[in-house]
């Protein structure tokens, strides 16, 4: 195994000082020209790489950030991430991304690891609405911004308006004709799955409708097997209180909801309306396109990673910062009878 080159073998190298070598790493200007030229010819030939990990624990602080999301596999968390890259970048930061997959336990333990790694700060979107360890991240000094979730003392948040995302969805379903509307998604551990729920039924109760008129169909997940699942429960029910329209808490549920209809041999909208929530690509691209409550995913993830970094900012005061969603239409809803 090659032995691994040092700032000592470099000096001794380049004939200079062990403090040379470490001014022409971190303040070249001190350095005269001919002398820094010598060391950085030695670094090249010598093979040098600096030990960052060092340095940042020398330090206290490290160029990296990190985004603990729910569920990778979700385009939804993938495009957020993609916002949160860009903003650090440009801010000279590197991205660590960490998938919970919705589980606890491993939220927990990627937390107590990037406290470890002194990472600068961590962005999370939470499994739980308590975050497990949140408040000993605090007291050891770690800065957290929650990610599309409520705010909670001692940080900044950044999120959408999910009580109106919910109302808009199924306030367009009773504008285009139907009064019996099943709600599909789950777990209701999930606060944005709650608040969404919480707005159906306001858009419910605007209306006049009975809360009974909506039908929910919870999920153990936000992902296409278990919108196909709930596509074969909502057509086994009966015709007689069967829900002529959907709103699924996630465009992932809808686009399965979406095959359902299509392998039990129904049509969308004309036996279904359905409505998804996200916007992600995938939902113009879909068989029939799908109407969807658009969330402005790469402006979270910007401004998640800015708020983060302002944490170290002497003056910095915490912010809750809210989006509001947009309802997008496609053919996947229309006016009954049109």
């Amino acid at each position: 195994m090659k032995p691994s080159i040092g700032i000592r073998e470099v000096a001794h190298h380049a004939g200079v000082s062990n403090a040379t070598v470490s001014n022409v790493l971190n303040r070249p200007d001190v350095v005269a020209p001919a002398t820094r030229q010598r060391v950085l010819a030695s670094i090249a030939e010598l093979g040098f790489v600096r030990n960052e990990s060092a340095r940042q624990l020398r330090a206290g602080r490290s160029r990296v950030i990190a985004y603990v999301v729910l569920d990778a596999s979700n385009p939804f968390f993938t495009d957020v991430a993609r916002g949160v890259e860009s903003a650090a970048r440009e801010a000279g930061f590197a991205v660590f991304l960490c998938n919970s997959a919705s589980e606890g336990g491993r939220e927990r333990e990627y937390l107590e690891l990037l406290h470890e790694q002194r990472v600068e700060g961590i962005l999370i979107t939470p499994v739980d609405a308590e975050v497990p360890g949140f408040a000993e991240l605090l007291h050891r000094g770690t800065p957290v911004v929650l990610v599309d979730h409520s705010a909670q003392d001692g940080t900044c948040s950044v999120a959408v308006d999910d009580v109106l995302g919910g109302e808009l969805a199924v306030t367009h379903l009773i504008e285009t004709g139907h009064t019996r509307i099943a709600m599909v998604g789950g777990p209701f551990t999930i606060q944005q799955v709650r608040d969404r729920h919480a707005g159906a039924l306001r858009a419910m109760a605007n209306a006049g409708l009975p809360e009974a008129n909506l039908t929910v169909l919870e999920t153990t997940d936000l992902q296409v097997a278990e919108g196909r699942s709930a596509g074969e429960r909502l057509v086994g029910l009966p015709s007689v209180r069967r829900p002529t329209a959907a709103f699924c808490a996630n465009d992932l549920l809808a686009l399965g909801l979406l095959q359902s209809m299509t392998q039990q041999g129904l049509k969308v909208p004309e036996d279904l309306a359905v409505v998804g929530y996200d916007d992600i690509e995938f939902a113009a691209a879909a068989a029939v396109p799908l109407t969807s409550v658009r969330q402005p995913r790469d402006q979270l993830g910007r401004t998640a990673a800015r708020l983060l970094l302002e944490e170290s900012e002497p003056d910095h005061e915490h912010r809750h910062v809210q989006f509001q969603p947009e309802l997008v239409v496609r053919a996947s809803t229309r006016v009954r009878g049109a």
